[in-house]
Order: structure tokens, then C-alpha cells, then sequence
């Protein structure tokens, strides 16, 4: 289960990844000036591909470690809870990092659909509608990835703390 969870994060930060990155749209001002928007132009935008990218990587690597340890549950050496511990740490952070880093982006993207008069911003998703739709998209798949992630870090969570707990844990009690 743990293994399919991360391989549906890993389809939701590839495609939040490629919806930005491959994101571009030009208009030509006056038939004189072209004018092209692309996730370069925003920081935010720049900086989330990399860390789509990198937590992508991050769970297609402990979907191979899925597969290559022995299952931790049935075989419970010592030396197998730092380990656990480790990937519950790595997993909380993954999140943490993607989560924040998708809302500062959205946050500079609602200021580029809205605008912002005191600083004298214009509205740029007027001009910009099929890219910043785009972009809105991407950062919808990235939520999705988020929830994904989190829910895969409460199961690793669960085999962690499952071992400083009596046997009958999470046991239901019959009739």
C-alpha cells in the first residue's frame, strides 16, 4: 500500500513539475513588442519545480527501498529503528517542504490574478489566461501530491510507533 501511495505522489509531483516548467505563453503588444510568460519570471514558480523534482526523486527512491529491504514487520532487528526513524523524519519533511512551497506559490499567483494597487501590479492572468489556468492546474495536482505524501508519512508513521507498543495494538476486539 505504502509503495502505490508514493508512486501516486511521484504522478502528481511529475505533473505539477511538467505543467509548470513546460508553461509558457506569448502576446504580441501593438503587432511591435512580444511579450513571453513562463515560470521563470516568477521566483516561486522557479524554486517549486526544483522541489517538485526533488521530492519526486525522493519517493521513487523509497518505492526501491520498498521493494529491496526485507519487510520490516516481520523481521524486527534493533538496528531496523533507526532506519525507521529515519524515514519517518525524511517523510515529515517532504511534506513540510512541498506544502510550503506550493502555498508561497499560490500565494504569488493569487497576487498575479488579482494584482496588487498599492504596489502599482497589474493583473497579469488578463493577458496571460491560458498560463495562468495552467499554472492553477499545476498547483491543484501539487495539493493532491501533498495529501498523498501525508497520508503515506502516517502510515510510516504508524509502522514506527507500532513497535513501542503493546502487541495487541490496533487489535479489534471480537464478540
Amino acid at each position: 500500500m505504502e509503495a502505490l501511495l508514493r508512486i501516486l505522489s511521484i504522478i502528481f509531483l511529475v505533473l505539477s513539475a511538467c505543467l509548470i516548467g513546460l508553461d509558457s505563453q506569448r502576446i504580441v503588444l501593438f503587432h511591435l513588442i512580444s511579450r513571453k510568460a513562463s515560470f521563470k519570471d516568477m521566483n516561486a514558480l522557479y524554486v517549486l519545480v526544483w522541489i517538485d523534482s526533488a521530492a519526486a526523486v525522493y519517493n521513487l527512491l523509497q518505492v526501491c527501498r520498498c521493494y529491496k529491504l526485507p519487510d520490516l514487520k516481520k523481521d524486527k532487528p534493533a538496528s531496523y529503528i533507526y532506519l525507521e526513524w529515519g524515514f519517518y523524519l525524511l517523510d515529515q519533511a517532504a511534506v513540510y517542504v512541498v506544502f510550503a512551497a506550493h502555498s508561497a506559490a499560490a500565494q504569488a499567483s493569487i497576487i498575479a490574478l488579482t494584482g496588487q494597487k498599492n504596489f502599482q501590479w497589474m493583473k497579469l492572468c488578463d493577458r496571460y489566461t491560458r498560463f495562468c489556468i495552467q499554472i492553477g492546474g499545476a498547483l491543484l495536482c501539487g495539493y493532491f501530491a501533498c495529501l498523498v505524501m501525508a497520508i503515506t508519512s502516517s502510515i510510516s508513521a504508524y509502522v514506527l510507533f507500532k513497535r513501542y507498543s503493546p502487541q495487541k495494538f490496533m487489535v479489534l476486539k471480537g464478540k
